[in-house]
């Protein structure tokens, strides 16, 4: 070990010393119209055949020998930039592109992006532009980030009407989604009918599903990153839309002469609004809002101030009120310690709220996650053929699994509070994105993560430390019952958890147009999201790893093959991932969730993995673009028994999980006809959502009960559907003053009825046993009119 380190310091030694014959030229990118930075544009010097990619920030850094060079900046949608520079000392060169006046579909991407994706070791990672984004046709017309993202491969959701998303087979909760860098626990709004980001004020997104840089940490299978937009610093601006159902606003503009900008935009809908007018007792809503300041100190210092708050309300006739919602704070300070070196820091509070009203029960349900999160980050440049990220994280948690207050003193409901839970999550990374020659490269880093448990709590002792028991005659897992209690103070460490987390990818480029990569990460994940997706009101429940709720540990490993063809015009990928998991969540026949402060009592601890092949086409180019994604995959889990008296769950064999589907299809395609009309269309077909069928029934004084076989054991039939839109801008030409645009949309053109359940009854008439499906959605027609002044 000690021989490893004495070589890497003298490498890196090495390469600083060759440094200083040379310069460094660094500066920012940014949208000369909007002036937004720029993330993953392309920096190229022609004559030596080296470049590099600007960070979240817009931030780049070359170094290079002294002599004139010709300068190449690309970015997709804008006109490629090339200027001469003369480099005879270190050099700070800012530049603003301008967004290309043809048709998006008629530009043609700069060779050297196309070869930046060939040869850069990263793989498995989508990168989504809100302009591809607002093309494609959306339920009512609203645009939807999350809905977007299930467009390719590897990645589905529950069905119609349900939230979150799954990753190659993972669940909801194991997907990291960051919103300038915050975390977000729940990305839907009305469970699922559209998602919490609004477009108008989101400036990029990247899909990691493997491959995850060492700077991700906490979740296992995804990691979805978003930054909002950082405001106009030359003129006040305002965009927004309005809809069937909701309407948006967002304004910006400069703030002390162009130092800062700020932005502003919220969202709402008033479809409840209607349902009152037609004397419809039910409503639901949502609210959004989002906010973003940013001030630079001089050359060397920026302050961003971000926020989003948003809530959603669920009423079924007053008698059932359910409210939740996100809400973050982050204010971030970026420093340039040199040309080489640039850090960002971030203090960041979150919090997930979760309320129910039942008024028929006579109680209020309140519980929520608050999340303070420190981080510093660090991006140093050594060199164009090497680049180190690290840094720092540490997080302080605090949940509130539930408080209970009855709402009438005749009730018969005790208020009650349970247990709260406190942690600290710590972590340090280091990142090492390496070019050994022009075809190999390769990306290695490791994650130090640290979770504690802390007091001040009661917690349970059982027999062997089993929470869970198993009942020998009837065959079945039961509560145990505790010996004892233990009680730990305030900030007293409960137990404590070390792990590293190992990640490598690297890419062998055949040619300028094709090339193989590979990839391993281990990811580890402390926090846990019980929900029972059986009941009609399923309950966030976030608890954290203690001595029953262990750590989950993913292991993927991923190869990929990569080519663009036809000069650019086409692109392919396709990938193979395999995933295990151990630690994995399971709960016991009859688990109830609601109100149980003794969780542990209803959890047995499983395994898990997820294979697949995934197909990824792409048509760059032209008035018709698109993609064909396509994933075969499986994802399944498994919990043995203890010991050889235990049956486990599912008689200890796998079986497949709530988040598996086998076949995924996806065919997405937007055509420009001129420049005042354009379409789109999207269609989707996906397996069944697996389920748990009856397989035959008994009658119980007069009653019949069904008996139901082994879990996921059948699936709900094969869900699909067809999705066209149509944008009308009455005039194209004009760049100042009010602009708009119609967008006509049809949701599930061809009115599917997709089953988002089975339900199994018997027949009141007839005594027969029945299958009932349930379907949430029909063909739904949706228009919106944007506009921009």
């Amino acid at each position: 070990m000690k021989k490893i380190l004495l070589l890497l310091f003298a490498f890196f030694v090495a390469n600083s010393i060759k440094a200083q014959e040379k310069f460094t030229i660094n500066g920012t990118l940014k949208d000369a119209k909007t002036t937004e930075t720029l993330f993953g544009a392309n920096v190229y010097i022609v004559e030596l055949k080296v470049g590099t990619n600007t960070n979240e920030y817009g931030f780049y850094s070359l170094t290079i020998p002294k002599g004139e060079y010709t300068l190449k900046i690309s970015y997709l949608g804008f006109e490629t930039l090339e200027e001469k520079i003369l480099v005879t000392q270190n050099v700070k060169k800012d530049f603003a592109l301008t967004e290309n006046n043809q048709t998006l579909e008629e530009v043609k991407v700069d060779s050297y992006k196309k070869r930046s994706e060939i040869k850069n070791s990263e793989m498995s990672v989508n990168k989504l532009s809100i302009q591809t984004i607002k093309k494609m046709p959306a339920v009512l017309g609203e645009v939807d980030i999350i809905k977007s993202i299930l467009q390719l491969p590897g990645v589905t959701n529950a069905g119609e009407g349900q939230s979150g998303f799954n990753v190659r087979g993972g669940s909801a909760d194991q997907n990291l989604i960051l919103l300038d860098e915050a975390t977000i626990y729940n990305s839907s709004h009305l469970f699922g009918f559209f998602s919490v980001f609004n477009s108008d004020a989101i400036k990029d997104l990247k899909l990691y599903k493997g491959g995850i840089p060492a700077r991700f940490g906490g979740r296992l299978s995804s990691v979805l990153d978003i930054y909002q937009k950082e405001g106009n610093k030359e003129e006040y601006k305002y965009t927004g839309g309005i809809g069937l159902i909701s309407s948006r606003l967002m304004a910006e503009g400069p703030i002390s002469g162009g130092k800062g900008s700020f932005l502003v935009a919220g969202r709402g809908t008033y479809g409840h609004l209607f349902l009152k007018l037609a004397d419809n007792k039910n409503s639901a809503y949502f609210y959004d809002l989002n906010t973003k300041l940013n001030y630079k100190l001089n050359d060397k210092n920026t302050l961003f101030l971000s926020g989003y708050f948003g809530r959603d309300q669920f009423d079924l006739s007053g008698g059932f009120i359910n409210t939740y919602g996100n809400s973050f704070v982050n204010l971030r300070w970026n420093h340039l310690f040199s040309d080489k070196l640039f850090s960002n820091l971030s203090v960041i509070y979150s919090n997930y709220y979760y309320g129910l009203n039942l008024d028929f029960f006579k109680f209020d349900w309140q519980s929520d996650i608050k999340n303070f999160n420190l981080k510093y980050d660090f991006k140093h440049y050594l060199g164009n053929a090497l680049k180190l990220t690290y840094g720092v994280n540490a997080q302080y948690y605090e949940f509130n699994p539930g408080t209970i207050v009855p709402t009438s003193s005749n009730s018969g409901i005790i208020a009650r509070q349970l247990d709260r839970k406190f942690a600290i999550e710590n972590a340090a990374y280091f990142d090492v994105d390496q070019k050994l020659s022009d075809r190999f490269s390769i990306n290695y880093g490791l994650r130090f993560s640290n979770f504690t448990r802390l007091g001040e709590q009661v917690v349970n002792i059982y027999t062997n430390n089993q929470a869970v028991v198993f009942n020998n005659d009837a065959k079945i897992y039961e509560k145990a019952t505790p010996i004892g209690t233990k009680f730990y103070g305030k900030n007293k460490t409960i137990t404590n958890f070390n792990n590293l987390e190992p990640r490598l990818a690297l890419a062998f480029a055949f040619d300028d147009n094709q090339s193989f990569k590979a990839s391993y990460n281990r990811m580890s994940q402390y926090l846990h999201l019980i929900s029972n997706t059986s009941s009609p009101t399923p309950l966030d429940i976030w608890t954290p790893s203690d001595n029953f709720f262990k750590p989950q540990i993913l292991d993927q490993f991923a190869i990929g093959y990569f080519k663009n063809f036809s000069d650019d015009k086409y692109s392919i990928e396709i990938e193979s991932f395999y995933k295990k998991m151990k630690n994995r969540v399971d709960y016991i026949d009859g688990a109830e969730l609601i109100a149980n402060n003794d969780l542990e009592q209803i959890i047995l601890n499983g395994i898990g993995r997820s294979y697949g092949l995934e197909f990824f086409l792409r048509k760059n180019t032209g008035k018709l673009q698109g993609w064909v994604s396509y994933t075969i995959s499986r994802a399944e889990q498994q919990t043995p028994g203890r010991n050889a008296n235990e049956t486990g769950i599912n008689d200890g064999k796998w079986y497949k999980s709530g988040f598996d589907k086998l076949h995924n299809l996806s065919v997405t395609s937007t055509y420009k006809k001129n420049e005042r009309w354009s379409y789109g269309a999207i269609f989707t077909l996906q397996s069944g959502q697996p389920s748990t069928f009856p397989d035959g029934k008994f009658d119980y004084q007069g009653i019949s009960v069904p008996n139901f076989g082994l879990r996921n054991e059948n699936s709900l039939p094969a869900f699909h559907h067809l999705d066209v839109s149509a944008t009308y801008v009455p005039k194209p030409n004009k760049q100042k003053g009010w602009q708009g645009e119609w967008v006509f949309s049809l949701y599930n053109l061809y009115n599917r009825q997709n089953a988002a359940s089975i339900n199994f009854r018997q027949n009141a008439d007839t005594a027969a046993s029945e299958a009932v499906q349930f379907s949430i959605f029909g063909v739904m027609p949706g228009i919106t009119y944007n506009f921009k002044f």
